[in-house]
């Protein structure tokens, strides 16, 4: 007996692990036709990295592949993809409203009610709900840069003391920004 029935959009998915597999698991680069090595890490096309590289990131949804080299579907029954077909996904499960993101940007920053601050770092955050910069980028100074430092520590409705008026309302616009974001998160048929 079985007690769950996949659905007509699921049924119809591939199980494979990938277009053909010709992806290279350690960087997450599709190999070109013919290709049985990787051309930026050398390694076999579809083998497992190695256990001592720096796995690559969807720039989507900044989720790190696993060590096997994939990352979890959002399909049902699909197991684990990956970063290629994880990456194509995104089409029917967005991770925000990109489009509405795109009409705050000004340049590399993104412009939110009176105040700019650096697209990336803050997509990063309204993706993740987590305030990291990377290993990389500079920290910052910055009206909005701090609200979001302060939301990820005491939330949008704390008390700080000697709190300033410009955070507060940087705090408030930011909730507001992620808020509209989030409501991009249901899948596209």
């Amino acid at each position: 007996m079985k007690l769950f029935r996949p659905s007509p959009t699921d049924s119809a998915l591939p199980l494979a692990v990938s277009a053909g597999g010709r992806v290279c698991l350690q960087c997450g680069m599709a190999a070109a036709n013919g290709l049985s090595f990787c051309r930026r890490c050398g390694l076999p096309i579809g083998a497992a990295p190695r256990a001592d590289a720096n796995l690559p990131s969807c720039p989507m949804c900044y989720q790190t592949v696993g060590d096997d080299g994939r990352l979890p579907s959002y399909h049902r029954g699909r197991g684990r993809v990956d970063l290629v077909v994880h990456m194509g996904e995104h089409d029917q499960f967005p991770v925000g409203d990109d489009d509405y993101l795109e009409t705050l940007r000004v340049g590399d920053n993104i412009k939110i009610e009176r105040w700019l601050a650096p697209f990336d770092l803050v997509r990063r955050y309204l993706v993740t709900g987590a305030f990291d910069g990377g290993r990389r980028r500079e920290y910052l100074h910055s009206a909005i840069v701090m609200a979001m430092s302060q939301l990820k520590r005491w939330g949008p409705d704390a008390d700080i003391f000697g709190d300033q008026a410009e955070w507060r309302e940087a705090r408030a616009a930011i909730s507001r920004l992620l808020e509209r974001y989030q409501r991009g998160l249901t899948p596209r048929s």
